[in-house]
């Protein structure tokens, strides 16, 4: 077999340019030559080697750790020089630990094996990104630093959910009527009127809860880049980075708000327009269409612009600067963005549920109709039933928070990682050396 510089050491095997029948160079008497014969040279029958030899060609081992104590063991059979003596952390052993930066099969040297690992100086490592990463970078964000993020989210929890109980008690439960939904003789007129109330409502709470999670995502996006880079931080510092951006921040919600409403608006408008002129059921068949056709469209624009809130705080841009680059980082992977902050709301609001249900039953049980007038869809929420329930929400909105806004804030970072080699800069910040630089002794390849 050929000589391969790199795999295997000249001389190992017989088959390296030996023919068969030679002598074994281990067979001819050692020591020096008689120095009185100049003429002479033993001869070896089958031996017809030239007098004059090239240069052996340029070869080196694979690099490892050498112990120049020990000399090298002696070539064994097989392909090549064996690896050097595993030791702790060592090459060479079948499961064994990798040296510092390197991994690769079993018994490989170093440089043969995959790319190093990603570094890890926070709660994520410095690379691309999967789900379950951001998911578990988010939660152990909360876990690290948990004062200052239950802190940030128990002040956002508390605006949002006192604006819900408000917004319930003085304007829904007058205006919001769903005895119909649960009356078989009800005429579809009456069905649909019922179905758009519980639309609109459900669509005001699912606004204020999304604004709460857009606030929360701009406040708590400093928290995370510190947890990124393994730093400490305090609620102290987390404001003075925050109150310079709180305009624009109310500024970028203002213009998010105009720009989802104008769109709901523009569905809505056909069929409001039929109604109002007496089409009945056709109106009432184009409000429907409208609704889910402004849903679609909010719920684009929304995963559009949903890194906007990172941006703005993170690289102190302005409202239509952070805009554009939510939607220049999301391009081309909207359905990733969806899906990934799908997963984390689906999370969430089960971790919610299973917070608010126990505050929920008890506002109940302590409200005038009871318990069962949870199952009645005409009957009207209290204000004992909305404050204890509130409270409840107050408790989730607390847990359920940071995890939403933290993979929020890890999209944004993954992107740029992707994108832009964000992963270089946040090395050189975490105090990483020789990240990104390639391995000595390494040949682009290999």
């Amino acid at each position: 077999m050929k000589d391969t510089p790199g795999w295997a050491s000249p001389g190992s095997a017989p088959s390296d340019g030996q023919e068969p029948g030679a002598s074994d160079p281990a067979d001819r008497p050692s020591g020096p030559q008689p120095a009185d014969q100049p003429g002479a040279r033993p001869q070896s029958p089958g031996t017809k080697w030239s007098d004059e030899q090239p240069p052996p060609a340029p070869w080196s081992a694979p690099a490892g750790p050498q112990n120049p104590a020990q000399p090298p063991p002696p070539p064994g059979p097989g392909w090549g020089t064996p690896p050097p003596p595993a030791g702790p952390g060592g090459y060479g052993h079948p499961g064994g630990r990798r040296g510092p930066g390197g991994y690769g099969a079993p018994g490989w040297g170093s440089g043969w094996g995959g790319p190093p690992p990603a570094v890890k100086p926070g709660v994520i490592p410095l690379r691309p990104l999967g789900v379950g990463e951001m998911l578990d970078g988010a939660v152990s964000t909360m876990r690290t630093y948990w004062r200052t993020v239950l802190g940030i989210s128990l002040a956002i929890a508390i605006v949002f959910e006192t604006a819900v109980v408000l917004l319930q008690g003085l304007v829904l439960d007058d205006t919001l009527d769903t005895a119909a939904l649960s009356d078989p003789s009800a005429g579809l007129d009456e069905q649909t009127q019922a179905m758009g109330d519980v639309m609109r409502s459900s669509g005001l709470l699912l606004l204020i809860t999304m604004l709460g999670i857009l606030t929360g995502t701009a406040l708590l996006a400093a928290v995370t880049s510190r947890a990124v880079l393994g730093k400490p931080v305090t609620l102290k510092e987390i404001w003075r980075d925050a109150r310079r951006q709180l305009p624009r921040l109310l500024g970028l919600i203002a213009l998010l708000l105009l720009i989802t409403g104008g769109v709901a608006a523009v569905c809505l408008l056909p069929g409001i327009l039929v109604t109002a002129s007496g089409g009945g059921e056709g109106g009432a068949a184009l409000i429907s269409l409208g609704s889910l056709g402004a849903f679609a469209l909010v719920v684009w624009l929304v995963v559009r612009f949903s890194l906007a809130a990172p941006a703005l705080m993170l690289e102190k841009q302005g409202v239509k600067k952070a805009l554009t680059r939510s939607a220049k980082l999301v391009r081309g992977s909207w359905w990733r963005m969806f899906g990934i902050q799908f997963l984390a709301l689906v999370i969430a609001n089960i971790i919610s549920t299973i917070v608010v249900l126990p505050f929920a039953l008890l506002g109940a049980a302590v409200s005038d109709d009871g318990i069962g007038g949870l199952l009645d869809a005409g009957s009207e929420y209290g204000w004992t039933y909305l404050i204890v329930s509130g409270v409840g929400s107050v408790v989730g909105s607390m847990i359920t928070l940071p995890i939403a806004a933290g993979v929020t804030v890890l999209l944004y970072i993954d992107q740029r990682i992707r994108r832009e080699a964000l992963d270089l800069d946040l090395a050189r910040a975490a105090g990483v050396q020789g990240y990104g630089s390639p391995v000595p002794g390494t040949r682009p390849g290999s």
